[in-house]
């Protein structure tokens, strides 16, 4: 699944192609939405936002294309109105004179009214978006230190996007590297440096991953991985994905686990306190 970073792309990505425009014709695969197809075109796109995980498409018209990827979905663009060529299942199509928007494999499609966006059941639960420039390293830590939180492990809390939006599988095993923390401690379990740390990284890392498209190793790393011929999965990441290789920081080796049903990655010597 896209996680916050992927998905502030995408939404940059529509923006830039769709926005400000005339809608000159729209798709909808789905029954329910067909509807909406003679009725948005000749409006204007306002604006393409991610909320969490999600994107939501706005009309100047009062209503909102809400869409979530889930696992499968994905936005593709053109430039010459000429459909993507893939074998994915076309569920929404976003037409302009000069750029289209295709939505493809997603299941959650609908259709919000502006004042019923904050109050959708997905949206209202959603934590501080760690990607968002405008969340405030101060939000996080308060999340970290929240008596509602301080119980859960953090190997399945930080999946959690009502308690950061926008972590994922890869960024969880990151932030936990880059802290120094333990998988199966609990917020309660860590240090106030522990703590701080997890804060400043949960923010540091989301955002250089969207910056780099998907990178969150720290650039005089991957620059120096690269002077020795390393390809970009090796140099991508700390841990995640990185099992049985040496630890970029102290040279043992990264392990994983699975966790929930999920594998999560970590180095021994830098995170489990009883090695």
């Amino acid at each position: 699944m896209p996680e916050g970073p992927e998905i502030w792309r995408a939404a940059s990505q529509i923006n830039d192609a769709i926005a400000g425009k005339k809608i000159t014709k729209l798709f909808f695969a789905f029954d329910e939405l067909k509807k909406y197809e003679n009725r948005l075109e000749g409006s204007v796109v306002s604006s393409v936002a991610p909320r969490g995980k999600a994107i939501i498409t706005a009309f100047n018209n009062e209503l909102n294309l809400y869409t979530h990827n889930q696992l499968y979905g994905k936005w593709m663009i053109s430039g010459n109105g000429e459909e993507p060529d893939t074998n994915r299942s076309l569920r929404v199509a976003i037409h302009t004179e000069h750029s289209s928007a295709y939505l493809y494999s997603a299941s959650e499609i609908e259709f919000l009214k502006d004042d019923e966006i904050e109050s959708h059941p997905y949206i209202k639960k959603l934590g501080p978006d760690v990607v968002d420039p405008n969340t405030a390293y101060e939000e996080v830590l308060d999340r970290y230190k929240d008596d509602t939180f301080k119980n859960r492990k953090l190997a399945t809390l930080l999946l959690d996007q009502g308690f950061l939006s926008g972590v994922g599988n890869y960024l969880r095993s990151e932030i936990l590297f880059c802290a120094k923390v333990d998988p199966d401690h609990r917020p309660k379990d860590c240090s106030e440096e522990q703590i701080k740390d997890l804060s400043h990284y949960s923010l540091e890392l989301s955002r250089r991953s969207y910056k780099t498209g998907g990178i969150t190793t720290a650039p005089e790393l991957v620059e120096a991985l690269k002077r020795e011929g390393a390809t970009r999965k090796q140099y991508r990441h700390y841990a995640y994905g990185r099992t049985g290789n040496p630890c970029y920081k102290c040279g043992h080796e990264i392990k994983e686990m699975k966790t929930g049903g999920r594998k999560i990655y970590f180095c021994e010597n830098r995170q489990k306190e009883n090695k």
